[in-house]
């Protein structure tokens, strides 16, 4: 079956969802990392946690056929590598056509639902290691939030590590995205400074019976000295969480630009800002950021 509209998308999961398994088989790959030896991936695992919200609205992510729409448009820029998301939205890409010859990076724990109070008990409810695998996808992103008061972050690092000794012993790359929380009036805040950052640098580092295919994904530090310490902590390759831009789009480049001249950094993994610009052009960000790189 060739590549369908979005409009389709529904009539073909209804009577043909082994379209999705086909589609998977003939995909055409690349290597992980090419002649430039950067990678920029659009991120869109957003949704999968309940966490529809960009800038003042909460539920700019729930239109799925926007959110196709975007992707689509950022995919097809010249300089992105690939996308990030859970299995819903990859197989609409992939029935769409739009991930030949583009990394594919399926992730992995998507339980610590936003403001559940299970939340850093974050079980993986996405993409397992033999589905990655069976599916010819090319690596696996796991959360780790780190709260030492609370037990959730315990069975969070236990599951990773087993995530991280799964994808290995089939060679497949799995970015870890650590960092150190703690509850603020009830909801979860990740504790962006340089200290936090290396401790959990260290923590993820060392996770799994073997690092030889673990990466770490990265929020970037307001300071650029505090951004080289972070980046002193592992030899592991980096690649740099973009976030929320706060309105501030030109700020967030600068930041991006100087963190990626870092020795281990290697990308950068960006959604909301880049699928959600405050101007609405999507593929006038989606190319400013990769002219960073």
């Amino acid at each position: 079956m060739s590549s369908i509209s979005i409009r389709d998308l529904v009539a073909v999961r209804a009577r043909h969802p082994e379209a999705i398994a086909e589609a998977a088989a003939r995909r055409a790959r690349r290597p992980l990392v090419g002649d430039s030896g950067r990678l920029m991936i659009v991120a869109a695992d957003h949704p999968a946690r309940g966490a529809l919200g960009v800038g003042g609205d909460e539920l700019a992510m729930a239109d799925r056929a926007r959110l196709l729409e975007r992707l689509t448009t950022a995919l097809s820029r010249a300089g992105v590598d690939g996308v990030l998301a859970t299995a819903d939205i990859l197989e609409d890409l992939l029935l769409l056509g739009a991930l030949e010859n583009k990394i594919v990076m399926g992730s992995m724990n998507r339980g610590g639902l936003a403001g559940a109070s299970y939340e850093l008990d974050d079980r993986f409810t996405g993409y397992r290691a033999q589905d990655i695998e069976r599916l010819r996808f090319d690596a696996g992103k796991a959360l780790l939030r780190i709260d030492l008061h609370d037990a959730g972050s315990l069975a969070t690092m236990h599951a990773t590590a087993r995530a991280v000794d799964d994808m290995a012993g089939r060679r497949l790359p799995v970015f870890i995205e650590p960092f150190i929380s703690r509850r603020v009036a009830g909801r979860v805040r990740n504790d962006l400074s340089a200290e936090a950052i290396i401790r959990s640098v260290a923590i993820a580092s060392g996770l799994g019976g073997t690092s030889a295919y673990s990466w770490l994904k990265l929020p970037v530090s307001e300071d650029p000295e505090d951004m080289a310490r972070v980046c002193e902590t592992s030899t592991l390759p980096v690649v740099l969480l973009g976030g929320e831009t706060n309105g501030d789009q030109e700020g967030a480049y600068e930041k991006w630009r100087t963190a990626l001249r870092m020795p281990t950094v290697r990308g950068l993994v960006v959604g909301r800002s880049l699928l959600y610009p405050a101007d609405g052009d999507v593929a006038g960000a989606v190319d400013t950021a990769v002219g960073l790189l």
